[in-house]
């Protein structure tokens, strides 16, 4: 059945999969002759001049999106590191406003380019890759702050706990067979947005002097870090669904680049979530 998430409904080769009546089709399945199409894309072609050959790429598969993913993931780590290194060190209120401000710079730009890939048709590997590296820039400021206010500790563990996460829910996913239906993507979609209205609510609150306490280090802090952890891994088991229908239905090779950005997404989602609640349970030792 047709997807509800924009990172996969917006693009037109994922929709090929499915028919008019939301079955799942086969490649080639209700397609026309690829010989005539639209009469305003014939070209006579110019007299003597040999015609170029189409410039062909292969299908999409496991391979090409575990690579597309690494690439992804390795821009976010050296992005997170250099900004934690040519960041000075949190000494003085001077300083802590200087990484405040490469947080905020970074994850101004990830928004913004995580807007553009989530709702652009054809995939854009050098927008994926500067998302990754904004993504980075934001991660690598907001995990200084953490490590500044409640010990290393807290950073390696969210790190660590994420790629345990990935891991788990992957063999959670192959040996489970976990099938997703549409009912699942809509309430996950649903609570994805709703924990995004949440956070612009309390960022709102916040530039008044006041606040609901949602996303600090309190109770409700600890609830919304539980929910929110639950929920990136509900994303990544529907990014593992989509790859896996991609690849059985034959999709284009860059598509691969489109699997890598949601599920950086899904890591990142993963990480700032288990970073709040490692600094949450520390802080009430």
């Amino acid at each position: 059945m047709p997807s509800n998430n924009p990172v996969f409904r917006n693009s037109d080769e994922f929709k090929s999969g499915y028919n008019s009546y939301g079955n799942a089709s086969y490649a080639g399945n209700g397609a026309g002759y690829s010989g005539y199409g639209d009469p305003s894309t014939w070209s006579v072609g110019t007299p003597g001049a040999p015609t170029a050959p189409a410039r062909a790429t292969g299908p999409m598969t496991i391979d090409t999106v575990v690579q597309r993913t690494a690439i992804s993931i390795v821009v976010v780590f050296v992005a997170a590191l250099a900004t934690w290194v040519l960041t000075p060190s949190i000494s003085s209120e001077q300083n802590l406003n200087a990484v405040y401000s490469a947080a905020v710079v970074g994850s101004l730009g990830a928004f913004v380019l995580s807007m553009v890939n989530s709702f652009k048709r054809i995939i854009s590997p050098a927008l994926v890759i500067a998302f990754a590296a904004f993504e980075g820039v934001a991660l690598g400021a907001l995990s200084k702050t953490f490590d500044a206010a409640f010990g290393s500790g807290v950073v390696t563990g969210a790190v660590l706990g994420t790629f345990a996460a990935f891991a788990g829910t992957l063999a959670a996913y192959k040996y489970f067979d976990i099938q997703v239906g549409n009912k699942f993507r809509t309430m996950v979609l649903g609570a994805v947005l709703g924990m995004v209205g949440l956070s612009v609510l309390e960022l709102v609150l916040s530039l008044f002097g006041s606040g609901l306490g949602l996303f600090g280090f309190g109770a409700l802090g600890l609830l919304t870090s539980v929910i929110g952890l639950a929920l990136g891994v509900f994303m990544l088991v529907m990014d593992f669904d989509f790859v896996e229908q991609g690849v059985r239905n034959g999709l284009p090779e860059r598509e691969s680049w489109r699997a890598a950005f949601a599920m950086t997404v899904s890591l990142v989602w993963i990480y700032t979530n288990l970073l709040r609640l490692l600094a949450i349970v520390t802080n009430n030792r």
